[in-house]
C-alpha cells in the first residue's frame, strides 16, 4: 500500500533548496517520489508505510537543515476518512492521548486531533472496528464522544460548551450558598442567632452541608485528578482535590471520633469551611475560563457565512438560481450590482468594480473586465457581468483562508499554566513529606501515639492546601483583563497575557490598520497658469456622475473646498482608464496615464510633481479639458492619526516593528516613512501572510500581528499574539487574542505593558503562595519540636492558609494602583 504525505516545510529559499529536499527524501528506502513546490513550501511524498513513516520523513527534512511545520494531509490507498467531535479536551496532553487511543483501534491507520475545533479526523480501512469502537475508547479515557458532525444537527461543540457553562453556573451557585452557610456555622459565635445551637449538633450540620459542596460541586476536580494520575502526572486538579479532601477527611474524623483526638490533648478543630471554599473559589475560575473557550471556532463560522447561499446560473439562455454547493466547474454565472460573487472564476462578458477588501484587505475596488479573475464572497459594486466558475467548494480562495485559520488553530499548542508547573513538583513532594512525617512520628519518636502522628500528617497536607496557589493566577488575570477592558483593550485570557509579555516583534497590516482604509485626496497640482480650483471644478463635475471610490473621494474634496459640480453631459466611464464628459460645452476627461497616452496629451511640464507623487506611492488622476492638461489629483490611503505615536511607543519599549501589505514596495515604503516603520514586507498575498509570520517565528522572534481584515485572520491565529482593530471585521476580531475596541493603535503598547505588569504579579503571587506553604510544612512536620517543643496546630495551619490567600488577593488588587500611576 502506497501512502501520500503533504508536508509544510520552512526555510527553503531557492531552487537549489528544492532539489536538495527532493533528492534527500527520494534517497530514503521506501520513498517512491517527492515533489517540492517552493512557492507554497509544500512537499508531496509518496511512500510505502512498511519501510518509512512520516516521522522519518520529518527527521530527514531536519537533517537537511529545514523544518516541517505541519503535516497537511495523508492519503491511504483504499481507505476512508471519518470525522468525529470530542468534548472534554483541554490541553496538548489530551490531544496526544486521544490520538494514541484512536490509532490503537482496529483498522485505523492515522488520527489527527484539532484541539481548537474539538474534532478528530480518522483515516481507516474499509473494514474496521467502526465508530462505536471510537466512542468506547474516548469514553473510557474520560472524554465525551459528541458524534459524527455530518450525522448530527447543529454544532455539537457549541452545544457542549453551552451545557458546560450552564452546569458550572448551577454548581457555582450551590457552592456559594453552601460555603456561606458552612462559614456561618464554623464561626457560630459571630452570629447571635446561631449561638444557642450546641457545638456537637452544629458539627453534624456542617458535615451534612459540606459533603455535597465537596463531592458534588467539586466532582470535576476529583475526576480531573484521577485522569491526571492515570497519565502519571499532577496538575491543579490534583492540588484542589488533595487540599479539599484532606481538610474534609480530617474534619469528618473530628466529628465522628472526637475522643480519638482528645487523647492527643489538643483541642479539636474542623475545616469544613476551608474545604467548601476551596472548591467554590476554584470553580469560579473555571467558569470564567469556560466563557472564553470556543471563541476561535466562531471565527470559522463567520468565514463560512460570508459565502452566498445561491448562484444565478445561465444555461441554454435561461437564468436560474441554484444552491452554491450545486455549482460545477464550467458553469456560467451572472452577477448583478450589489450581489456577492458565489465562487471563483474568470469574467466572460461585462465590466464592473468589485470590492475585494474582505479578501485582500485593500480598500480600492478592483476593475473587472473580460479575462479578469473574480473570487467567492467578494462584493460586486457597479456593473453586471458573467463569469465561468473555475474553482468550487474547497478550492476557492475563501476556503483556503478558512483552512489556514483551522491549521493555525490546531497547531497553536496551549501554554501550560505556571500553577500546573509548580504543582507537578509540589504535590508529590508534599505527599512524600506527609507520609514521612507520619512514619517518623509513629515509629521513631519515643512513646508513639497514632493520633499525634495522624495529626501531624494531616497538618502537613492542610498547610500545603492550594487555595492561595489556585487564586494566584485567576485573581491577577481578572484584574489585568478588567483593567484592559476599562482602557478599550479586550484580552481573551491568561495565555494571551503570558504570550504578550514575551513579544519581540510587532507586525502591522497596512490597509485599515495603519491607514484609514479609504482613499483621500492628498494633493492637487495645477499646470502653469491654471488654478487648483479649476482642476477640482472639472474633476468634480465629471466624478459627480461616477460610482467609483476615487470619484467619491474627489467629490468629497470638492465639497470641503466649497466647489459645486457643473452640468455635465454625455458622461461615459471607460473601464480601467477613467471617465469622460462634456462640461460647459468642452470635452473633458480624467484618468490614468494610459488614458492620457490614448488622447496624446503632453505632460512635460508636470513631470517633476508627477514623479514626486508617484514615488510616494499615491494614485494619480490626470484632469484634461479641451485637450489641455489642467493638473493632477493625487489620492492615497492616509495613515491613522495615532499610528506614528503608537509605533514610536513600541520602539521605545525595545520592540522591532514591521509592516506587511499586498501593495507594491513603493507604496509600502511611502506609508512606512510617515509612520516610522523601516521594515516593509510588500506584495504579500493574503494566503502568504501567515507564512511570513512563521518565517519570523523560525528566526526566534515572538510575533504579535495587528490586523483588521478577513485576510488577516490566518496570520492573527499563526502569530504568538493576534491583535485585532475593533472597527475591523468580525472574523479578525474573533480570530485574535486581543481586540482594540477604540480603534486606537496606542492600545497595542498599553496591552503589552499591561501583560508585563500582570505576569509580574502572577509570579509574585505564586512565590508568596508557595512561600507560606513551604515555610509551614517543616513546622507542621515537627522540625522545631526537638529544639523548642513547637508543633503546628491545625488552627495555625488554617491561619497560614488564610494569610497566604489574603496576600495573593491584595497583591493582585495592587495591580490596579500601579497601573493607574503608569497611565
Amino acid at each position: 500500500m502506497v501512502e501520500t504525505a503533504v508536508l509544510h516545510i520552512s526555510g527553503m529559499s531557492c531552487a537549489a533548496c528544492v532539489r536538495r529536499v527532493e533528492k534527500g527524501l527520494e534517497a530514503l528506502d521506501g520513498v517512491a517520489g517527492a515533489t517540492v513546490n517552493l512557492a507554497s513550501e509544500k512537499a508531496t511524498i509518496r511512500f510505502r508505510p512498511e519501510l518509512v513513516d512520516v516521522e522519518k520523513l520529518k527527521a530527514k527534512v531536519a537533517d537537511l537543515g529545514y523544518r516541517v511545520v505541519n503535516v497537511e494531509e495523508r492519503e491511504y490507498a483504499g481507505s476512508k476518512k471519518t470525522t468525529i467531535s470530542i468534548g472534554g479536551m483541554s490541553c496538548a496532553a489530551c490531544v496526544r492521548r486521544v490520538e494514541a487511543l484512536l490509532r490503537a483501534v482496529d483498522g485505523v491507520n492515522e488520527a489527527a486531533v484539532n484541539l481548537a475545533s474539538g474534532k478528530a479526523m480518522v483515516v481507516h480501512d474499509v473494514h474496521w472496528a467502526g465508530v462505536e469502537a471510537l466512542r468506547d475508547v474516548i469514553a473510557g479515557a474520560g472524554y465525551t464522544f459528541l458524534g459524527v458532525p455530518e450525522k448530527t444537527t447543529g454544532d455539537p461543540q457549541e452545544d457542549a460548551r453551552q451545557k458546560e457553562i450552564k452546569t458550572l453556573k448551577n454548581r457555582l451557585f450551590v457552592g456559594v450558598v453552601l460555603s456561606l452557610l458552612v462559614f456561618m456555622g464554623s464561626m457560630q459565635e459571630w452570629f447571635f442567632f446561631l449561638r444557642s445551637i450546641p457545638r456537637p449538633i452544629m458539627l453534624w450540620i456542617l458535615l451534612v452541608l459540606t459533603t455535597p459542596a465537596v463531592f458534588w460541586v467539586g466532582s470535576r476536580f476529583f475526576f480531573g485528578a484521577v485522569k491526571a494520575a492515570r497519565q502519571k502526572t499532577s496538575d491543579m486538579n490534583t492540588l484542589v482535590s488533595l487540599g479539599a479532601l484532606s481538610a474534609y477527611i480530617y474534619s469528618i474524623s473530628v466529628v465522628l471520633f472526637p475522643r480519638f483526638f482528645e487523647k492527643a490533648d489538643i483541642e479539636s478543630h474542623v475545616y469544613f469551611d476551608g474545604a467548601a471554599m476551596i472548591i467554590t473559589l476554584i470553580l469560579l475560575g473555571r467558569l470564567l475560563e469556560a466563557r472564553t473557550k470556543g471563541k476561535t471556532s466562531s471565527a470559522i463560522k463567520k468565514l463560512v457565512q460570508l459565502k452566498p447561499k445561491t448562484a444565478r446560473v445561465v444555461k441554454n439562455g435561461k437564468e436560474s438560481d441554484i444552491p452554491v454547493d450545486a455549482l460545477e466547474k464550467g458553469d456560467v454565472v451572472l452577477v448583478r450590482p450589489g450581489e456577492k460573487i458565489p465562487t471563483d472564476g474568470v469574467v466572460l462578458s461585462g465590466t464592473s468594480f468589485v470590492d475585494e477588501s474582505m479578501l485582500t484587505g485593500e480598500s480600492f475596488p478592483v476593475s473587472k473586465d473580460v479575462g479578469s479573475s473574480v473570487f467567492a464572497a467578494t462584493m460586486n459594486k457597479s456593473g453586471s457581468f458573467r463569469f465561468e466558475a473555475t474553482k468550487i467548494g474547497a478550492q476557492t480562495a475563501l476556503a483556503q483562508i478558512i483552512r489556514l485559520v483551522e491549521e493555525a488553530q490546531g497547531s497553536k499548542a496551549p501554554i501550560q499554566r505556571m500553577a500546573d508547573k509548580v504543582a507537578s513538583i509540589f504535590v508529590p513532594v508534599v505527599v512524600c513529606i506527609a507520609v514521612v512525617t507520619f512514619l517518623v512520628w509513629f515509629f521513631v519518636i519515643p512513646e508513639p501515639v497514632f493520633s499525634r502522628a495522624l495529626l501531624n500528617f494531616v497538618s502537613v497536607l492542610i498547610i500545603a492546601c492550594p487555595c492561595a496557589m489556585g487564586l494566584a493566577t485567576p485573581t491577577a488575570v481578572m484584574v489585568g483583563t478588567g483593567l484592559g477592558a476599562e482602557n478599550g483593550i479586550l484580552i481573551k485570557g491568561g495565555e494571551t497575557l503570558e504570550n504578550a509579555c514575551r513579544v519581540t516583534t510587532v507586525v502591522f497590516d497596512k490597509t485599515g490598520t495603519l491607514t484609514k482604509g479609504v482613499p483621500e485626496v492628498t494633493d492637487v497640482v495645477a499646470s502653469e497658469g491654471i488654478s487648483e480650483k479649476k482642476v477640482l471644478e472639472v474633476a468634480v463635475s465629471i466624478e459627480a456622475l461616477s460610482e467609483h471610490p476615487l470619484a467619491t473621494a474627489i467629490v468629497k474634496k470638492g465639497q470641503e473646498e466649497g466647489i459645486s459640480a457643473k452640468n455635465a453631459e454625455r458622461f461615459e466611464a471607460v473601464s480601467g482608464l477613467g471617465a469622460k464628459a462634456v462640461v460647459d460645452g468642452k470635452k473633458c476627461f480624467l484618468g490614468n496615464q494610459r488614458f492620457l497616452r490614448l488622447h496624446d496629451i503632453g505632460k512635460q511640464k508636470m513631470s517633476v510633481p508627477e514623479e514626486r507623487l508617484a514615488q510616494q506611492g499615491k494614485t494619480l488622476v490626470f484632469v484634461v479639458e479641451a485637450g489641455l492638461l489642467l493638473g493632477i489629483i493625487a489620492l492615497s490611503d492616509v495613515p491613522k492619526d495615532s499610528a506614528p505615536s503608537a509605533i514610536a511607543l513600541l520602539k521605545d519599549m525595545g520592540l522591532a516593528v514591521a509592516m506587511i501589505t499586498g501593495d507594491n514596495a513603493k507604496t509600502g515604503r511611502s506609508i512606512g516613512r510617515v509612520v516610522g516603520i523601516e521594515r516593509i514586507l510588500a506584495e504579500v498575498l493574503p494566503s502568504d501572510k501567515a507564512q511570513e509570520i512563521r518565517r519570523l517565528q523560525d528566526r526566534g522572534e515572538v510575533v504579535a500581528m495587528v490586523g483588521d481584515g478577513i485576510n488577516d485572520a490566518p496570520a492573527l491565529k499563526t502569530a504568538d499574539v493576534g491583535i485585532a482593530i475593533g472597527a475591523g471585521t468580525d472574523v479578525a476580531v474573533e480570530a485574535s487574542d486581543i481586540t482594540l475596541i477604540r480603534n486606537d493603535l496606542a492600545g497595542i503598547g498599553m496591552a503589552i505593558k499591561l501583560s508585563f505588569k500582570t505576569m509580574r504579579v502572577i509570579k509574585q503571587n505564586l512565590f508568596w503562595a508557595f512561600f507560606y506553604n513551604s515555610l509551614g510544612i517543616p513546622i507542621a512536620a515537627g522540625v522545631l519540636y526537638p529544639f523548642f517543643g513547637i508543633l503546628l496546630n491545625p488552627v495555625f495551619a488554617a491561619a497560614a492558609m488564610a494569610l497566604s490567600s489574603v496576600s495573593v488577593v491584595s497583591n493582585s488588587l495592587r495591580l490596579k494602583r500601579s497601573w493607574s500611576r503608569a497611565l
